[in-house]
């Protein structure tokens, strides 16, 4: 078949492989007919008919008058009004009547939507525009193609080009045009487990008559899943009681289905998994592929796109199981690392190589082989710990305390054969432990800080006086000399960092001592009374200036109208202008003189820090001028929590002293111990962040230097390159600069968009999390996850998966995918927390129990699970978030 006129392309000319032509399913089509696979004949109505068509019914007209603005339901109404009110241009149709007509007299015909963003690696938009079965007729298919067009600007599809960053102005349609197939079973394939991630399965769903009723649902489908090995692992057969077939004439009905027997006989489960293989090969990526089999038993392929959804996997994997920790996820960062950030962490982790486990490397910008960079986040291959004896006790009770949903994960792969300990691992992890505990200097210091806390404050000084006191460079110091600085300041977080923990570890050992000594009279409740309100806690100290300095804008008149009626981004300008009210001018300068270094996401290089745009800090001083309730004041809840803390500490150790008096006052001791210590976790953090600002700093004088030599188009694309190209950059040895920016920031978006991020991969693609159970006795509806802080409260769920420009009413239920001290100052107006991360000591956990408010951690789905303004009731002590839908 030949093209007909240049908006009609048939299926088999090569030029119907071009997505700027026919779109992405199409494109994928025309491929898989090229290399010979069975896809029903047929042609695209390519997307200068779509042009023409929006050029003749006025649409370039509705899209101007909407201008830059994100587009809203008006719009999609509008445009949709004006590619079905009027007919199809006189020579699309014609075209499209020709094409037609040489697939045969009156032939049934699928007519689908096929958009230039559509089926793509990184965005499927499946299901965004329509798809009609069983046209028959010219006049039919004209209709069907003219609703094809409209079908761009469903509500639905508008929304999602929206929420991926798609450019409305530059979408455009084609519209595939093919031979029915009058399937007598169809379904969907697909070439890895869409739900584990592993690669190596392949799953089927199958039912009777076309395969709309399994791609829309309609019908509980068989549902196969096949080993790499052929093995079928499941094979569990649908109810089936509805099919969709062709009706006489046109459209299709619905009838009754077969509910008896499988739908798929071994030999068709064979014959599909090698097509879907043959499929991904061609593809170079696994896919999701429709199929349909006909009444006389031949196989076709309706379409194929790939599996969006499906992790990064490490592509230097080998045939050995690897399984890999996601390092960033569990410091609390769902969104992606820049590339800078990226290769300040491989610095990092070439000094936890050496400081913890004695071996240095060579570059450390290349950062040690157990590190790997997958979706733009920071992964650690475990698989060492996994197959060791020390490492399988060691680290997941590490996690207990920091990610227990990790913990709960990492304990079902110690029971893998993958994962089985080897003689050598034992060996290299214990020594590797034991040399760790030495270089840090444990013992000694965790005594010191144990006997005399305000002396292991002063070691907690003199440690980061690199960080709080830095030296700068004369002015005029060569840019090379700046990125040297740079490095050598991320250089010092190890062995900086971890000579702090030592410090704060006793408190957390003596309150575990403490639980045991207490017995009865310390259950998990009284545990969190004991860690309210918190001294020498950096990051609830820096919240509680933040409310300070709320509370005097709020006795300034001129400040306070400024800061309630203005948006915070003007409001961040005129701020660095110098031209906001004096109150808040001075009053804001200060904060960030002390916590400027401090950023939402902050262990991230590359991200501005709040002295570069204190946005994010004057959104939440309007945040807090909404609370105007005395009692629930940040520092009166403060200072509450404190004074029960220590009723509680009374309370424990009165229990203790009616059994033994010795017991009670060393009981007392402790508890006092837990309090000096404990708030100190924080500190290490905020030391780091400190670190990385300076060289952030730095590191932006370099990229402004490369502005001037004409190498970058603004300094902040300096961000968008490692360490190790930066340098090159200097030398003139790094080319094409703008185009290597311009694609990282393209993936750096696309990862922004990522919902889910693992905590624990493995090698081959699957996520182990999902093949954990979920706790045993939760009624339906409940999210169960970790306590983390005692206490009930019931409110309206915000969920907020980034805090800039977040708006948090007090008394909200913050619900977040994780939390980092950039997000805290939200939880002085939270009445609950729920966190997807995280285990009892992580920092959100900590933050909570010290505020006093009641908080669930590691709840899987919890943003996805909940929607803004559900009334949920959380109870920090059982784990448990309820709707209340559940609890009526």
């Amino acid at each position: 078949m030949t093209t007909v006129r240049s908006a009609i392309i048939s299926l088999d000319d090569p030029h119907a492989r071009q997505l700027e032509l026919v779109g992405g399913k199409g494109a994928n089509l025309a491929e898989l007919l090229a290399a010979g696979f069975p896809v029903p004949g047929g042609f695209c109505v390519d997307t200068t008919g779509y042009l023409a068509a929006a050029a003749a019914t006025g649409l370039d007209d509705v899209l101007a008058a909407a201008g830059t603005a994100r587009p809203d339901g008006a719009l999609a109404a509008r445009a949709r009004a004006a590619l079905t009110g009027a007919p199809v241009p006189e020579a699309i149709a014609e075209a499209v009547r020709a094409g037609y007509a040489q697939l045969g007299a009156d032939v049934p015909v699928a007519v689908r939507s096929s958009a230039t963003a559509e089926d793509l690696p990184a965005a499927s938009f499946a299901g965004q525009q329509d798809t009609f079965l069983n046209v028959v007729g010219a006049d039919a298919v004209l209709d069907a193609v003219r609703r094809c067009w409209a079908s761009l600007w469903t509500d639905r599809a508008v929304s999602y080009r929206a929420e991926v960053g798609i450019d409305q102005h530059d979408v455009r349609l084609a519209v595939v045009v093919q031979r029915m197939v009058d399937a007598e079973l169809a379904g969907v394939l697909f070439t890895a487990d869409p739900v584990t991630g592993r690669r190596t399965r392949t799953v089927i769903d199958a039912a009777p008559g076309l395969g709309e009723a399994v791609v829309s649902g309609a019908v509980n489908p068989d549902h196969v899943v096949v080993e790499g090995d052929g093995t079928v692992a499941e094979y569990r057969v649908g109810d089936r009681a509805t099919a969709i077939r062709p009706r006489a004439g046109g459209g299709t009905e619905h009838v009754a289905g077969t509910t008896a027997g499988r739908s798929l006989t071994d030999a068709r489960i064979g014959e599909l998994v090698a097509l879907g293989r043959r499929v991904q090969a061609r593809f170079g990526a696994p896919q999701d592929i429709e199929w349909a089999i006909d009444g006389t038993g031949a196989l076709w392929l309706t379409q194929s796109r790939p599996i969006t959804t499906l992790y990064p996997i490490p592509t230097d994997r080998g045939n050995d199981a690897r399984a890999y920790f996601c390092v960033t996820l569990a410091q609390g960062l769902v969104r992606p690392i820049t590339p800078v950030g990226l290769s300040a962490f491989r610095i990092i982790a070439a000094g936890a190589s050496r400081e913890l486990f004695g071996h240095p490397l060579p570059d450390p910008r290349t950062g040690p082989p157990a590190f790997a960079e997958l979706g733009m986040r920071a992964f650690v291959d475990i698989t060492p710990a996994l197959r060791s004896r020390a490492g399988r006790t060691l680290l997941p009770r590490v996690l207990d305390l920091m990610e227990s949903r990790t913990a709960v994960v990492l304990r079902s792969l110690i029971t893998d054969p993958a994962f089985a300990m080897r003689g050598g691992s034992i060996a290299t992890f214990g020594r590797g432990f034991l040399r760790a505990l030495i270089r840090l200097r444990v013992p000694p210091v965790a005594l010191l800080s144990a006997l005399w806390p305000a002396a292991g404050r002063r070691y907690l000084d003199r440690l980061g006086r690199p960080a709080r006191e830095p030296a700068d460079l004369p002015p005029g110091a060569p840019v090379e000399q700046r990125l040297d600085r740079a490095e050598w300041l991320i250089g010092q977080a190890f062995p900086m960092v971890p000579r702090m923990f030592p410090v704060w570890l006793p408190g957390m050992l003596l309150l575990a001592a403490a639980r045991r000594l207490a017995g009865d009279a310390m259950d998990g409740t009284a545990s969190d009374g004991v860690l309210r309100s918190l001294p020498h806690n950096v990051t609830s100290g820096m919240d509680l200036e933040l409310w300070a300095l709320a509370s005097r804008v709020r006795l300034d008149a001129a400040a306070s109208a400024v800061l309630s009626g203005a948006p915070a981004a003007e409001l961040a300008a005129r701020h660095h202008r110098g031209q906001l009210p004096p109150v808040l001018q001075d009053g804001l300068s200060a904060f960030l003189r002390r916590y400027g270094h401090r950023a939402v996401a902050e262990i991230d290089l590359g991200l501005p820090r709040w002295s570069d745009d204190p946005t994010y800090v004057l959104g939440v001083l309007a945040n807090y001028l909404r609370l105007d309730d005395p009692e629930l004041a940040p520092d009166v809840q403060f200072a509450r929590g404190a004074r029960a803390a220590d009723a509680t500490v009374a309370r424990i150790v009165d229990g203790v002293r009616q059994r033994s008096r010795p017991r009670a006052a060393l009981l007392r001791w402790m508890l006092g111990r837990v309090r000096q210590l404990v708030g100190l976790r924080e500190t290490h953090k905020d030391y780091l962040v400190r670190l990385l600002a300076q060289a952030r700093s730095e590191v932006g004088t370099v990229g402004a230097e490369l502005v001037a030599r004409g190498r970058l188009a603004a300094a902040d694309d300096v961000f968008f390159l490692d360490l190790r190209e930066i340098r090159r950059a200097l030398r003139d040895e790094q080319r094409d600069l703008p185009a290597v920016v311009a694609q990282r920031r393209a993936d750096y978006r696309l990862e922004l968009r990522r919902r889910h991020v693992p905590r624990i991969l493995l090698s081959d693609g699957t996520e182990p999390e999902a093949l954990v159970a979920a706790h045993a006795g939760a009624a339906p509806g409940d999210l169960i996850g970790t306590p983390a802080s005692a206490g009930s409260c019931t409110g309206r769920a915000r969920v907020i998966l980034d805090p800039v420009d977040a708006h948090l009413e007090p008394g909200e239920i913050l619900v977040a995918p994780s939390t980092d001290p950039g997000w805290t100052p939200l939880f002085l107006t939270a009445g609950g927390l729920v966190m997807e991360m995280g285990g009892p000591n992580s920092h959100g956990a900590v933050v909570a129990r010290e505020y006093g408010i009641p908080a669930v951690v590691g709840v899987a789905g919890a943003t996805v699970r909940l929607s803004t303004g559900d009334l949920v009731t959380v109870d920090g002590a059982a784990g448990l978030v309820r709707s209340a839908s559940t609890e009526s």
